[in-house]
C-alpha cells in the first residue's frame, strides 16, 4: 500500500514490560505478575495482528501493532491526515496507556476511543465513582481507606460493604473475603491490599444482584446504545477474585486451556429475563455517551437484582476485546469476527481523518 493509505495503529501496553517496570520499582514478583495480568488482552490480542492485517488490508487500510514504549517513536513518523490510533490499555497508576491518546491528541492525530482524560478517570474508582454519582447515575457511595485508615469513611450499611483494590480491579475483590460484614475487616484489607499492590481500597456497601456487562462497538459513528450488548455473566461465583481473573486471560489462561480447566462464564442475554432491566442498563450507557462522552468502544460493569434494580459499578474505555464476552459480542450484534469488527470500526472512521 502506499504512504497516503490510511494506517490505523493499535497502540498496546505488553505484560512484560509492566511487569519488568513493576520489580524494579521494588514490587514483589508474584505481586507484580499479578498487576501485570491485567494487561493480559495485550498478550491474548498478539493472536489477532495478522488477521487484523488481512482485515485492514481488506478494506483499504494498513495496520501497525505498537507497544506503548514505542509509541512515541512511531507516532513522530507518522502523518496525522492519514493515521488513526487505537489505545487497547487505560492507566496513570500500575499502567500508563492513557499516554498513548495524550500523544495523539499532542501529534494531531485521531482517534478510536473517548478522550484520553477519560483512559485516566476510569482507573481511579473512587474519583469516577464521584463523577458517576455527580451525573445522577445509580453507582454505590464509597469510602476509601489507605493502609488500615479512611481517607473517606462509607457509609452505614445492613448488608455489609464489598471492599476492592481503587486502582486495579472495579469489581474484582483479590480474595474471597472481600465482601465484610465488619468494618474493622474492612481496614484490615486495605493493610493487606497496601502491603501487597501498594493501593488504597474503596469500601462501597454491598449490593445484591447478578453480575452483567454492557459491551459496545461503534461500528459506525453515529452508533447508539441499541448496539449495546447486555449480558448477565455468571461464573458461579458472587464477584471475581484475582485467582479467578488469572484463569481466564493472558498467559495464566492459556495454560488453564493447555491443561483442559480452563472455564469460561456463562453469558445470558439480560433481555430475556429482565427486559426492565436491560432497558435502564441502556439509558444509564445513553447518559455515559451524552454526559461523559464515551465513544466508539467501552463496556460498562453492572449488578442487577431480580426486581431491575440497576447497580452501575464501573465503566471501561478499554473494555477486554479479545476476551470470551467481547468477542461474543461482536459475532452476535455484528455478526464479525474480532478482527473483522476493529477493521471495520476503523474503516467507518476515515471520515476522521
Amino acid at each position: 500500500m502506499s504512504s497516503d493509505t490510511p494506517k490505523l495503529i493499535l497502540v498496546y501496553e505488553p505484560e512484560k514490560a509492566c511487569f519488568d517496570r513493576l520489580v524494579a520499582d521494588g514490587h514483589a514478583r508474584e505481586r507484580a505478575a499479578e498487576i501485570a495480568s491485567y494487561l493480559a488482552q495485550s498478550t491474548d490480542i498478539a493472536h489477532e495482528f495478522d488477521a487484523l492485517d488481512v482485515a485492514c488490508r481488506t478494506r483499504g487500510l494498513s495496520f501497525t501493532p505498537v507497544a506503548l514504549d514505542d509509541a512515541a517513536t512511531v507516532l513522530a513518523g507518522q502523518d496525522p491526515s492519514t493515521t488513526l490510533v487505537w489505545t487497547l490499555t487505560d492507566g496513570v497508576a500500575y499502567f500508563r496507556g492513557c499516554a498513548a491518546p495524550a500523544l495523539a491528541r499532542l501529534g494531531g492525530f485521531k482517534t478510536i476511543g473517548a478522550d484520553d482524560s477519560l483512559f485516566a478517570l476510569c482507573q481511579d474508582k473512587f474519583r469516577s465513582g464521584a463523577v458517576l454519582g455527580a451525573l445522577g447515575l445509580p453507582v454505590p457511595q464509597a469510602g476509601l481507606a489507605r493502609d488500615g485508615q479512611w481517607l473517606v469513611e462509607p457509609p452505614a450499611s445492613a448488608a455489609g460493604w464489598f471492599v476492592k483494590p481503587n486502582r486495579l480491579g472495579a469489581k474484582i475483590g483479590i480474595w474471597p473475603d472481600s465482601r465484610v460484614t465488619d468494618l474493622g475487616h474492612a481496614l484490615e484489607l486495605s493493610r493487606r491490599v497496601f502491603a501487597a499492590y501498594r493501593d488504597d481500597v474503596v469500601v462501597q456497601p454491598y449490593v445484591a444482584g447478578r453480575n452483567a456487562r454492557a459491551s459496545f462497538l461503534g461500528l459506525e459513528p453515529e452508533t447508539g446504545s441499541e448496539a449495546l450488548g447486555i449480558a448477565f455473566v455468571d461464573s458461579g461465583g458472587d464477584f471475581q477474585t484475582m485467582a479467578d481473573s488469572l484463569a481466564l486471560y493472558g498467559e495464566t489462561g492459556e495454560a488453564a486451556k493447555a491443561a483442559g480447566q480452563y472455564s469460561e462464564p456463562t453469558l445470558l442475554p439480560v433481555a430475556q429475563g429482565q427486559p426492565g432491566a436491560d432497558a435502564k442498563i441502556r439509558r444509564i450507557a445513553e447518559r455515559l455517551i451524552q454526559g461523559l462522552g464515551l465513544r466508539d468502544v467501552f463496556s460498562i460493569d453492572l449488578r442487577v437484582e431480580a426486581d431491575d434494580t440497576v447497580h452501575l459499578i464501573e465503566f471501561e474505555v478499554c473494555p477486554g476485546l479479545p476476551c470470551f464476552d467481547f468477542r461474543a459480542y461482536c459475532r452476535q450484534q455484528w455478526g464479525l469476527s474480532l478482527a473483522d469488527a476493529m477493521a471495520e470500526t476503523a474503516a467507518s472512521r476515515r471520515h476522521r481523518l
